[in-house]
């Protein structure tokens, strides 16, 4: 078989993936991928346009993948028990898979990739995470970003190896999300806008 055959954007997409968990996702270039197949750069033209195509292939299969975990882990729990099936799939994902977790937070252009499934599917997930929690649009939206921020930036710094003192990190892990959890469920009703 030659070694052009068989080339598609999901399968460079993958390879990519692959490449981005062994190198880091910032590292990854069309050289890098374009070798793994044994072809010369301009072979992978036919199938992605640039980089940025190719990290936004990435990008949106690794929020697929995270979603199809984090749907598995949370079926047919709610409240609590949800909160702490999403929160455990979404760590176990960031640090089994770095390179694809990183190209998860990439900056993407909403025109292009508006209507993609992974998107619509990572939005559905924690919107039904926060229902059991029974908080309005503007407190869902607070509370999406609070969870966003705390997953993200623990298994960021876990990843990176910054947690130094002799307690297990996922120790730490748990209690904070008992201490999420009694958060969402006491969320303040309405907090006063402060004008300057």
């Amino acid at each position: 078989m030659s070694p052009r055959a068989g080339l598609t954007p999901d399968r460079i997409a993958r390879a990519a993936a692959e490449l981005a968990d062994e190198i880091g996702f910032d590292n990854l270039t069309l050289s890098i991928v374009a070798r793994t197949f044994g072809v010369k750069d301009p072979s992978l033209y036919t199938h992605v346009r640039n980089l940025h195509d190719l990290r936004v292939r990435v990008a949106l299969l690794a929020g697929a993948e995270l979603n199809e975990r984090i749907g598995f882990a949370v079926a047919g729990r709610s409240g609590k028990a949800a909160l702490f099936a999403f929160a455990d799939a979404y760590r176990a994902y960031a640090l089994e898979h770095p390179g694809r977790y990183c190209a998860t937070q990439m900056r993407m252009d909403p025109a292009e990739v508006a209507d993609e499934p992974a998107l619509l599917r990572g939005i559905e997930l924690t919107a039904a995470l926060l229902r059991g929690y029974d908080l309005d649009d503007d407190a869902a939206t607070d509370a999406g970003r609070l969870l966003r921020s705390t997953f993200h930036g623990f298994a960021t710094l876990e990843s990176a190896g910054g947690f130094a003192h002799a307690r297990p990190p996922a120790t730490s892990w748990h209690h904070i999300l008992e201490a999420l959890h009694l958060t969402l469920s006491r969320w303040p009703s309405t907090i006063e806008e402060e004008t300057r």
